[in-house]
C-alpha cells in the first residue's frame, strides 16, 4: 500500500522522553494517522558520545504504551537502517556534492569562537561568514600543521527562504541571518543540519512535526533539500511546553520524563491531560490517542506556548 503522507518520529537517544517531547510525538502521529499516513521511526544517533540505546529502548516502549505506533523504522534489535549511525555513507554523498558545488570550505574556529559569532540581532543582515571562509591554501597547510583540525561549514547565499508553517502560517528569513554553518564536525561526525535533510529526503517525508523551537533550522534544512535534489516537506511547529519561568522542558533536566509520567498517570489519563493542554479538547478527560485523531485539526492547537508547573 503507498502512501502520499509520510511523517516520522526522529527522537535522539540522549535521555528519557519528556511530556513535551511526548506533546510533539502525539501531534505528529495525529497529523499523519488523521490523513491515514505511514509514520516512520528513525533514531537520531550522530554523537556516539551522547547515544545511548537503552534511552532508545525505552522511547519505543513509552511511544506503544501511550499507543502511538508507527510502520516502518526502528524497534529494539532491529531496523537498523533507520539509525542514521548506519547512513553514514548517504552523508558523505552529500557531502561530496556540496564539495563538488564549491559550497565548503573548512572552518578552524573553536567552539567558543563560532558561538560567539553566531548570533545576530534579528533581523540584521551581515557578512554570513567567518574569517576561515577567505584563508589562503597555504594558511590552511598552517594551521593543520600545527594540529588543527577543521570543521566544515556550507557557505549559505543571500537568499530569502519562504515556506507555509502548517500551524504558524507564512515564515520567511533570509539565510545570511542566521550564517554559514557546521555540517560536519571536526572530529568527522556529521552536523545535524546535514543528516536530517538528507534523511528526510531520503525517506521521502512529507509531513515534519515537531516543536517550534526548531523553525530556524527549518531554513536551513529547505535550502539543502533543495541543493541535494530532494522534495521539500510540509512543516508543522508546535508550541514548547514551558515552566514557570519560561524554560523549555529538558531531558537534560530530567523534567516531568517518562519514568515519573508512567507512575503517575494511565495512558488514557496522559494522553487526555495533553489533548486539554494542546487545545484539542475541552476539559479534561481520559481518551486514547485514536479518540484525539478523530477530533483532530490544526485549527484548534494552541499556538502560545503552555505554561505547566514542574
Amino acid at each position: 500500500m503507498s502512501h502520499s503522507i509520510i511523517g516520522r518520529y526522529a527522537p535522539s537517544p540522549s535521555g528519557r522522553l519528556h511530556m513535551g517531547n511526548i506533546m510533539s510525538s502525539l501531534l505528529a502521529w495525529l497529523d499523519v494517522r488523521s490523513q491515514d499516513g505511514k509514520l516512520i521511526f528513525r533514531l537520531e544517533d550522530l554523537d556516539p558520545d551522547r547515544s545511548d540505546y537503552d534511552y532508545a529502548a525505552l522511547m519505543a516502549d513509552d511511544l506503544q504504551w501511550l499507543g502511538l505506533d508507527w510502520d516502518e523504522g526502528w524497534f529494539p534489535g532491529k531496523g537498523t537502517e533507520f539509525t542514521q549511525g548506519a547512513r553514514t555513507h548517504l552523508y558523505d554523498e552529500a557531502f561530496h556534492l556540496l564539495q563538488d558545488k564549491n559550497l565548503l570550505y573548512p572552518c578552524y574556529c573553536s567552539r567558543s569562537q563560532r558561538l560567539a559569532a553566531s548570533a545576530p540581532h534579528p533581523g540584521e543582515k551581515r557578512d554570513s561568514s567567518c574569517s576561515c571562509r577567505y584563508l589562503s591554501d597555504r594558511q590552511r597547510v598552517e594551521l593543520e600543521a600545527k594540529g588543527k583540525k577543521p570543521a566544515w561549514k556550507v557557505i549559505v547565499p543571500d537568499e530569502v527562504i519562504e515556506f507555509n508553517d502548517v500551524h504558524y502560517g507564512r515564515q520567511t528569513e533570509n539565510l545570511m541571518e542566521q550564517g554559514d554553518f557546521i555540517i560536519r564536525r571536526s572530529d568527522g561526525v556529521y552536523a545535524y543540519q546535514l543528516a536530517v535533510s538528507v534523511d528526510d529526503a531520503d525517506m521521502k517525508i512529507s509531513s515534519v512535526v515537531r516543536a517550534r523551537d526548531l523553525m530556524s533550522s527549518t531554513f536551513k534544512q529547505i535550502w539543502l533539500i533543495r541543493i541535494l535534489g530532494g522534495t521539500i516537506p510540509n512543516y508543522a511547529h508546535c508550541p514548547l511546553l514551558v515552566s514557570e519561568k519560561g524554560r523549555k522542558l529538558s531531558k537534560r533536566e530530567g523534567d516531568l520524563n517518562m519514568d515519573t509520567l508512567r507512575n503517575l498517570y494511565s495512558p488514557e489519563q496522559l494522553i487526555g491531560h495533553l489533548g486539554e493542554m494542546c487545545g484539542l479538547l475541552k476539559t479534561y478527560r481520559e481518551c486514547t490517542a485514536g479518540e484525539l485523531r478523530d477530533l483532530f485539526s490544526w485549527d484548534r492547537v494552541l499556538k502560545e506556548d503552555i505554561l505547566i508547573n514542574i
